[in-house]
């Protein structure tokens, strides 16, 4: 049986009348009796029995009734379904975001204005570096990515600027420098050019590139004390005096024991960018929502 051999089916048996089922299917009464006689003929079934009156369903009718509704209900709910894919209302996405980047509120207040929003589509959160987001985009394991660097190069891969915030000192609460400053007061590079610098990933992610390239434009290379692989190992090494690390602002709100943050002044105040990472290639309409909801919440 055709779908459309379902439909007249099924109007014919919930009316119990051939004329009735047509005026409701929008066709000619000889057209739906051809069509049942049809059906019946195919399947080598009687599922009317014909009265003065009308027609009433017989046991195989009846049976066929039960399954005709529920394959016009699951054929229904797929059109339904895809149609809400298309829009981006179903569907699945993968947000990456660097280790950094849940401390700005923007990033938060984005993910939970697209859940409420889309509450159907299935959110997976992951975590990475620069370089780690970028092989799972490539590899499409990732779909969009909240990273530090602005200066991610990969074929079909394209970054949307959000911010660039000010970037903060932390330093151990009993380093001479946290001593004599108060949280109000401000820290200039240059007389941090002795201090050990805990860096967070390697080069080529956003944070070392821009702690390496503020230390240069105050006048010397840094000293190259740890690398941490995330933001609370690295506050971790500060709190131990294993060296300083620059945090984006927001990274303020993160209060650890041992651990205080200074204000960065001078002409060369370093900034950590934040922005969007995703494949121009994904076609994906759950990415375009996601993108959409993000641009909402930068202005």
């Amino acid at each position: 049986m055709e779908l459309k051999q379902f439909r007249y089916f099924v109007a014919v048996a919930e009316e119990g009348h051939i004329t009735r089922a047509a005026e409701r299917l929008g066709m000619q009464q000889p057209p739906l009796s051809a069509q049942i006689k049809a059906i019946e003929s195919g399947l080598q079934v009687q599922l009317f029995k014909r009265k003065p009156r009308g027609v009433e369903l017989t046991e195989a009718g009846r049976e066929l009734l039960r399954e005709g509704r529920d394959i016009l209900a699951r054929v229904e709910r797929a059109l339904h379904r895809t149609r809400r894919t298309a829009r981006g209302e179903i569907g699945n996405l993968c947000v990456a975001i660097a280790p950094t980047a849940p401390f700005h509120k923007l990033v938060p207040r984005a993910i939970r204005n697209f859940r409420k929003a889309f509450p159907l589509v299935t959110l997976t959160l992951d975590e990475g570096l620069s370089n780690e987001v970028v092989a799972g985009l490539i590899n499409q394991r990732i779909d969009v990515a909240f990273v530090r660097n602005s200066d991610i190069h990969a074929d079909d891969l394209t970054t949307i600027p959000l911010l660039k915030e000010p970037m903060v000192l932390a330093l151990a609460s009993h380093h001479a420098i946290a001593k004599a400053t108060t949280s109000s007061q401000s820290v200039a590079l240059a007389q941090l050019r002795d201090e050990p610098f805990i860096f967070i990933g390697p080069p080529g992610t956003g944070l070392h590139d821009e702690t390496i390239a503020a230390c240069r434009g105050a006048g010397y290379s840094p000293r190259i004390g740890q690398q941490a692989p995330r933001i609370t190992s690295a506050l971790g090494l500060v709190a131990a005096e294993m060296g300083v690390v620059l945090v984006p602002e927001s990274l303020k709100s993160l209060k650890m024991d041992g651990v205080v943050y200074r204000n960065v002044k001078g002409p060369h105040q370093p900034k950590a960018f934040l922005g969007m990472a995703f494949l121009k290639s994904n076609r994906s309409e759950a990415l375009n929502r996601f993108l959409a909801t993000v641009r909402r919440e930068r202005t």
